[in-house]
C-alpha cells in the first residue's frame, strides 16, 4: 500500500470535491441527524432525482423522529408509496420508536450505538455519525467499494467477507486526521463514487476530465478498471405467476393488507394468490369463481362474499419486475352487490377516493388510477 496516496488521498479528494462536488442538495450540511438518517436510507436504493423529489415531501410530513415516531405505520407506507423497498419505510417507523424510547428522541452519536438502532447498518451509521456529530466514522457503501476496490486492486467478488473486511480497513486508514474535515470528506466520496468513479463510464475511461487519483489508482494503471470491483456471478432471475382480484362494489375497491415480512410487506394490494413458477400456458378461471376465492382467500371470508359476486371477467396481465424475481399478475375482475363484512382486519373496503391514504405496490396504484370512476387526485396526494 502507497504512503503516498494514503497519506494525500484525503487532502486530494477534499480539493476535488471543491470543484467538481454536488452541491444544492436538500440534504448537504444539514447536521441534523433525524435529517441526514432520512436522507441516507432513502438513497440507498432509489436514484438521486427521485429522493431530490420526495425527501423534502416526507420531511414536511414528518419533520421531526417525534412525529415519524406517533403516526401509524399505514401513513408513512403511504408517504412511501412508489420508492420501493418497503422494508426501509418499515424500519424508519420501528426505528424512529426505538429513538424515542431508547435515547429519549435524541439519536446517540456514537456510530456503534447506531448501528443497533433498526435498519441501520455500518456504513449509514458511519454516515449519520460523520455528518451530524463529525465523528471519525467510515462508509462503505456501494460507490466507496468501487472507488477503493480500483484504488488498491482489490482482488475477490466484494460479496467475499474477506475482501469487505480490508475494504473497511481501508477505509478506516484514509480517513482524514481532524474531524472537521470529515463531513466534507464523506460527502466527497459519495460524490466522487456517484459522478466520476462510475461503474460504466468512469472518467478515466474518456478524455473531457482527468482523474485527480489517474496517477496513483492501480486499477488505472493496470487497465482493470471495468474488471473492478469483481462480483459474484448472478443467478437468472425466477419468474412466477400469481392471480389478484379485482373486486368492486360501486366506488368501492377491496384491498388486503400485506404481510409484514412479505415482498411489499404492510402494503394495501388487490387479495392475492400464493406464487407459482411460471408456466407459457395462457391463464384461465381456476374453475370459476369459488374455486378462484378459494385459492385467494381464507374460507370464512370467501364464502360470505361469494354470495354477492357476479361477472367474473378476465383482466389485464401485469408483469412487474422486482431486484432478483419477475411476477406476472392475472387481475380477474368482479363485481360485488354489496360491501360484504369480513371477519378478517387485513381485509378492507376502500374509496376509490381515499386510495391516496394507503400505501399501494406501485403496479396496483397504476391499475387502480386507470378505473373510471378513480380520482386522480385520490392517488396522487
Amino acid at each position: 500500500m502507497s504512503k503516498t496516496i494514503m497519506n494525500a488521498f484525503a487532502k486530494k479528494l477534499i480539493a476535488w470535491h471543491g470543484v467538481s462536488g454536488r452541491s444544492g442538495l436538500p440534504w448537504q450540511g444539514n447536521r441534523d441527524p433525524y435529517a441526514v438518517w432520512v436522507s441516507e436510507i432513502m438513497l440507498q436504493q432509489t436514484q438521486v432525482a427521485t429522493v431530490l423529489e420526495r425527501y423534502p415531501r416526507f420531511m414536511k410530513r414528518f419533520p421531526t423522529v417525534k412525529k415519524l415516531a406517533a403516526v401509524d405505520i399505514d401513513e408513512v407506507l403511504a408517504e412511501w408509496a412508489g420508492l420501493g423497498y418497503y422494508s426501509r419505510a418499515r424500519n424508519l417507523h420501528a426505528c424512529a420508536k426505538q429513538v424515542m424510547q431508547e435515547f429519549s428522541g435524541k439519536f446517540p452519536s456514537d456510530p456503534v450505538l447506531l448501528e443497533q438502532l433498526k435498519g441501520i447498518g455500518r456504513s449509514t451509521a458511519g454516515a449519520i455519525a460523520a455528518f451530524a456529530f463529525h465523528e471519525r466514522a467510515p462508509i462503505l457503501d456501494a460507490n466507496v467499494k468501487r472507488i477503493l476496490a480500483r484504488l488498491f486492486a482489490v482482488d475477490g467478488a466484494i460479496q467475499d467477507k474477506a475482501v469487505n473486511d480490508r475494504l473497511w480497513q481501508l477505509a478506516n486508514d484514509l480517513l482524514p486526521n481532524e474531524s472537521k474535515n470529515i463531513p466534507v470528506y464523506t460527502q466527497a466520496l459519495m460524490d466522487f463514487g456517484a459522478t466520476w468513479c462510475t461503474s460504466r463510464k468512469p472518467v478515466c475511461m474518456g478524455v473531457e476530465k482527468k482523474c485527480p487519483f489517474a496517477k496513483d489508482c492501480q486499477a488505472n494503471l493496470s487497465d482493470q478498471v471495468l474488471a473492478l470491483p469483481q462480483k459474484a456471478a448472478k443467478a437468472k432471475s425466477p419468474e412466477f405467476d400469481c392471480d389478484m382480484l379485482l373486486v368492486r362494489s360501486g366506488n368501492f375497491v377491496l384491498l388486503q393488507k400485506r404481510p409484514s415480512k412479505a415482498i411489499w410487506g404492510g402494503l394495501w394490494s388487490l387479495p392475492e394468490s400464493p406464487w407459482r413458477p411460471k408456466t407459457k400456458t395462457v391463464p384461465k378461471p381456476m374453475g370459476g369463481t369459488k374455486a378462484l376465492l378459494s385459492i385467494i382467500l381464507p374460507e370464512e371470508n370467501s364464502a360470505s362474499l361469494a354470495k354477492s359476486l357476479k361477472g367474473l371477467k378476465q383482466g389485464n396481465q401485469i408483469k412487474h419486475i422486482f431486484t432478483h424475481r419477475r411476477l406476472w399478475i392475472q387481475i380477474w375482475e368482479l363485481n360485488s352487490a354489496s360491501a360484504v363484512e369480513f371477519s378478517s382486519s387485513d381485509l378492507k373496503w376502500v374509496h376509490l377516493s381515499q386510495l391516496g391514504r394507503y400505501g399501494l405496490p406501485q403496479p396496483i396504484k397504476v391499475l387502480l388510477l386507470g378505473l373510471s370512476l378513480a380520482r386522480d387526485d385520490g392517488l396522487k396526494n
